[in-house]
């Protein structure tokens, strides 16, 4: 069993309560093409709720950290060096569209570093967390990334730039490098557990650009403390802060980040 710090302990019960409340919302989205909400109104007030109850829970355990949520304005708090990074809903077409693959993302900074990270998939009860220093879990099971050293047997995802957001070219043409090699690539809907499940070796790879430091803070630290490496796909550059991002197992980074990043 993980030997758990408190701090990761109100991080998991924040994210266990806010859960609760999502699940709840989560049943009567099949009820929305009846109802006169419109859908993007509907997952405002999922998100809005659950990220209340979030904030509510960590502000009462850690009074002085500041404050970056996806909802919400940020706050600086009174200990400058500690902030928490959290999304309430990462998934948001899957939860809109009845798709039973969403999660709720936490993560704490301290002085510019991911130190601890929660994603929580409350559909299957999956909790993955990691501590800097103590390993990443799957609920009480240690992970690992991928064992596999062969290409040809190896699955990975992305994110796909939708809706006219820039990008499509340059992914799809890293896809047409990487198809041809590996056994397969999907593309789930959640930057978060994407890296929860490079984490795991359930994918052997991921990247993506385009995304929000709330969307893959919580990854970073749980792919980091499974022996996996994660990247900036611009050079030199901080995934949090550009938005772009590569996650791999140690058996593939190179060969996988080679075709990615040139």
């Amino acid at each position: 069993m993980p030997n758990q710090s408190a701090t990761i302990n109100v991080m998991i019960q924040a994210a266990r309560k806010a859960a609760k409340s999502l699940l709840k919302d989560f049943t009567e989205v099949e009820n929305l093409q009846a109802s006169t909400k419109s859908p993007g109104d509907f997952v405002s007030k999922a998100d809005l709720r659950a990220e209340r109850i979030i904030k509510y829970e960590l502000e009462k355990a850690r009074p002085y950290y500041g404050w970056v949520g996806e909802e919400s304005e940020e706050i600086v708090g009174k200990d400058p060096t500690r902030r928490w990074i959290v999304d309430p809903l990462d998934g948001t077409s899957n939860f809109l569209h009845g798709i039973p693959h969403w999660a709720i993302s936490i993560a704490l900074e301290h002085k510019n570093e991911i130190t601890s990270g929660v994603i929580y998939d409350p559909i299957k009860d999956e909790c993955f967390y990691a501590e800097k220093g103590n390993g990443a879990w799957l609920n009480d099971k240690r992970l690992r990334v991928s064992g596999r050293t062969k290409m040809i047997e190896m699955l990975f995802s992305t994110g796909i730039p939708f809706a006219n957001k820039p990008g499509l070219s340059t992914t799809l043409t890293e896809i047409e490098k990487i198809m041809p090699k590996c056994s397969g690539l999907r593309r789930d809907g959640s930057a978060a557990l994407d890296l929860a499940y490079v984490a795991s070796g359930r994918f052997d790879g991921y990247w993506e650009r385009g995304l929000n430091s709330w969307d893959i803070a919580a990854g970073i630290v749980i792919v980091k403390e499974s022996g996996g490496i994660i990247c900036s796909l611009e050079k030199d550059m901080n995934p949090l802060l550009n938005g772009s991002i590569l996650a791999a197992s140690d058996k593939i980074y190179e060969e996988f980040s080679s075709l990615i990043l040139t």
